[in-house]
């Protein structure tokens, strides 16, 4: 059994990007044209269109424009286009690379169930665009979760912190720990969700 993820950027409770959208992008931007991409990925130029409609949509500036007539015509991304086709590559790649590390569940010592809260300690918090990579010490282990950079920031996660990781399934969250006496206390919140 292998884990699996997805990763999707929204902007406003719009999708902005997920997979498919990424390797239109990606295609555009080789070929520098609609057409071509959708030949190659086998899609309708109609769809193809549709998605980058809603794409510029949930921007403030367009990611992808059309050059009509002459010779430098084309399908091309914008500089937000590559940019957001960039970050999304090394997000994918940071998600695969935190679910591939089997390395990292060897130590824990227990079952996962549907749900679990441990305690840990924040290492580090590494701000990439859109998200953020949390590496948490639970002794004897390390962990990575990537959240939301907005997450982060509501909860004030820092180097130090003491959070607890929720683990579900294929989902690492994250829970801010207040502390109380010396002891910690869960401080979950709906917002704080990765995904």
């Amino acid at each position: 059994m292998k884990a699996k993820t997805k990763l999707w950027f929204t902007e406003d409770g719009k999708t902005v990007m997920g997979a498919g959208r990424a390797e239109l992008l990606k295609t555009i931007d080789k070929e520098r044209s609609l057409r071509k991409a959708c030949q190659i990925l086998d899609i309708s130029y109609k769809h193809a269109w549709i998605m980058l409609k809603k794409m510029n949509e949930a921007l403030e500036e367009p990611a992808v424009i059309t050059v009509r007539g002459g010779k430098d015509q084309g399908t091309f991304l914008t500089d937000l286009g590559r940019k957001l086709l960039a970050e999304y590559e090394t997000n994918k790649h940071i998600l695969n690379e935190t679910i591939g590390d089997e390395t990292s569940w060897e130590n824990v010592g227990f079952k996962l169930s549907a749900r679990n809260q441990l305690p840990g300690k924040v290492l580090t918090v590494e701000k990439s665009g859109l998200v953020c990579k949390i590496t948490i010490e639970m002794e004897p282990s390390i962990i990575t979760s990537v959240v939301t950079e907005e997450a982060v920031e509501k909860l004030d996660i820092k180097p130090g912190d003491l959070i607890y990781a929720v683990i579900k399934s294929t989902e690492v969250m994250v829970a801010k720990a207040a502390i109380e006496k010396g002891h910690m206390k869960t401080d979950l919140k709906e917002t704080n969700r990765s995904d």
